[in-house]
């Protein structure tokens, strides 16, 4: 018993310990996308020090044995696919989040949860699968003739239409949080003044929670922007820029996960591939920065 004391750490030593490991830890997550950064342009140098950069970031040529590498196509297959996503997606999470948290009865906001930790554990690559069984034949076989057109379904609308259903789960689960979290008080104080319920909706709940719902709607756009198997599978992979969300797209994330096996052979493939994987950390940190530039002037009004 005296030998087991003998071992035990002294409170303040182990308070002492306890602070180190957790300033560690958290200096770890402050340095990580710094180092993941770091890295990217490290590998991207060859290919920087070989093509002007505002070559490559304006060009749609992309022929890698013959050494042209534009990315201009994938940019805009990114840009697009996650805007659509966005789009379609965003106001169905808002809309459901509202009636969910002041319509909606105690059972089906129960249920809604449970549901959403389903959609939120589905592998990407069956919502992939899902996309290619349903959603690309019904892009070809119905809705592109409908409206006069011609599409193999493998394009823009069926990676956004995908994309925006894994969106959901996060983007829906994170608007009910904010708008749960909005003081009953408030709520209380504007319906007696004689306001009605959607308007105490529409101009207290809202309002307080912007800055919670803005930065609901930013994380499904990042989680859209990132996305890699199920919009490779959907998307068409077509090197060009699209013209329409019934045309093919080669978002930046497919072209990373298709290539990347064949890059050894191909002087610079690897560098380009790296230079790409920057190109998409950039875009989402640009992305993210000016939404918290946007959220932290909405707290100083």
């Amino acid at each position: 018993m005296v030998a087991l004391q003998r071992l035990i750490i002294p409170s303040k030593w182990a308070d002492r310990i306890s602070d180190g490991w957790l300033n560690i830890a958290v200096l770890f997550l402050i340095l990580l996308p710094l180092v993941i950064g770091t890295g990217l342009v490290i590998k991207s140098l060859p290919l920087l020090e070989k093509v002007p950069l505002g070559a490559m970031l304006s060009s749609s040529d992309w022929s890698p044995q013959q050494g042209h590498f534009g990315f201009f196509a994938f940019i805009m297959g990114s840009v697009w696919v996650t805007l659509l996503s966005f789009v379609l997606s965003a106001p169905v999470c808002l809309l459901s989040a509202i009636y969910l948290t002041e319509y909606s009865p105690a059972w089906l906001t129960q249920a809604m949860y449970f549901v959403i930790d389903v959609l939120a554990g589905i592998p990407s690559v069956v919502y992939g699968v899902w996309g290619v069984l349903v959603v690309v034949p019904l892009l070809a076989d119905y809705v592109a003739p409908a409206l006069g057109l011609t599409t193999t379904g493998y394009c823009l609308l069926s990676g956004g239409i995908v994309l925006a259903i894994m969106a959901v789960p996060y983007m829906l689960n994170m608007l009910m949080e904010v708008l749960r979290s909005v003081p009953i008080e408030l709520k209380e104080a504007s319906l007696s003044l004689g306001a009605t319920y959607w308007e105490t909706i529409k101009w207290i709940v809202l309002r307080k929670g912007l800055t919670g719902i803005i930065a609901a709607l930013s994380l499904g756009v990042s989680k859209a922007l990132g996305e890699t198997i199920a919009v490779l599978m959907v998307v068409g992979n077509i090197s060009k820029v699209p013209s329409s969300v019934f045309d093919g797209a080669y978002p930046l994330p497919a072209l990373i996960a298709n290539n990347y096996g064949d890059m050894m052979s191909v002087p610079l493939y690897d560098s380009a591939l790296m230079f790409a994987a920057l190109i998409l950390f950039v875009i989402i940190l640009l992305f993210n920065s000016i939404t918290n530039i946007f959220l932290y002037r909405i707290k100083e009004v």
